[in-house]
């Protein structure tokens, strides 16, 4: 454990956000949730001083190093038309000084909102394919070409969700250990496995023993607890730790039930959960992801699920241009 720890803790970072985020309570919308509700505090990473923050922040401080440490001239990834991912990636390759390839599905939009102008501003080539089936063999594609070329390009997977992503965003717990928060729920939006990962590992190294429970924004609960599981075995092999101590051995507890529609398509629960924490925290969600969290959310504290004397903390993981699309 100590040398799984150690190194855990020296895992090579560039400093894309030079501050950590607060811990904040949520003391008005606790009481607009009633007696019953347990004490609630949100992890504001929307915050974090960077491209507009977002959880793809932490993960991109560990996969940058590692691109560069590999001599890496391009940064290649994919994603949606309004990726958080996507955004994050053009940022760091502008901070870093290499060149960024985006593969994002969808017809290329008549005007640029949201995270697409972002990537625009931030200097990104992006390409576009028509379905997310096609976005690997593009990336693949365009690597080749590339190393054809004598450069030498960095692929980095959907969601910057490997396991050196994923131990980039547990150094983010490290920020609740230090302040002495111990959460008895950790609650998130989950879609590539990454930052539930990144969570689970992170708690088991630090001491937290938080339940962590991801609210799925697309894939069945299945699809993505298979995710989470083959990223802790990365990372278990990535630190040469036992199962348990980088929390293996736990249950991953994934909730799919409030998806609706589809990935980005808001539903009456998470449009009415945006605006109650807007309304009673003045905290903007976003539709796609952090909204129907905190639907899932919202919705174990009116079905009695948590203890009034409990603390959930509620992981902000960004995504705030998705407003403006």
């Amino acid at each position: 454990m100590a040398t799984a720890l150690a190194t855990f803790m020296s895992l090579p970072l560039v400093a894309l956000a030079a501050h950590g985020t607060s811990v904040d309570r949520m003391d008005r919308l606790r009481a607009a949730l009633g007696d019953g509700c347990p004490n609630l505090l949100i992890k504001r990473d929307d915050l974090l001083s960077f491209a507009m923050g977002g959880n793809k922040v932490r993960k991109m401080q560990a996969i940058a190093a590692q691109a560069l440490a590999r001599g890496a001239d391009t940064l290649i990834t994919c994603g949606g038309i309004q990726s958080n991912h996507a955004r994050v990636t053009a940022a760091t390759g502008a901070l870093v000084g290499l060149r960024v390839v985006l593969v994002v599905n969808g017809p290329p939009p008549g005007k640029l909102t949201g995270n697409a102008l972002l990537d625009a501003i931030f200097g990104a080539d992006v390409r576009y394919v028509a379905t997310r089936d096609e976005r690997a063999p593009m990336m693949d594609q365009i690597a080749r070409q590339l190393r054809d070329d004598g450069r030498k390009p960095f692929v980095i997977p959907l969601g910057a969700s490997t396991a050196t992503g994923a131990l980039g965003f547990a150094r983010g717990v490290g920020e609740i250990a230090v302040a002495g928060i111990k959460p008895d729920v950790i609650v998130h939006a989950t879609s590539s496995g990454g930052t539930q990962a990144g969570l689970i590992a992170g708690g088991a190294l630090l001491g937290l023993r938080a339940r962590v429970i991801g609210v799925s924004a697309d894939d069945p609960a299945g699809t993505l607890e298979a995710t989470v599981r083959s990223l802790l075995d990365d990372i278990r092999i990535c630190l040469g730790a036992a199962p348990a101590s980088i929390g293996a051995d736990r249950a991953i507890e994934i909730d799919d039930r409030f998806v609706g529609d589809g990935y980005g398509i808001p539903t009456p629960a998470s449009t009415a959960a945006l605006e109650l924490v807007a309304r009673t925290e003045g905290i903007l969600l976003d539709p796609v992801y952090t909204a129907k969290a905190m639907a899932g959310l919202i919705s174990r504290i009116n079905a009695g699920e948590f203890g009034r004397d409990e603390t959930v903390l509620f992981w902000h993981t960004g995504g705030v241009p998705g407003l403006f699309v």
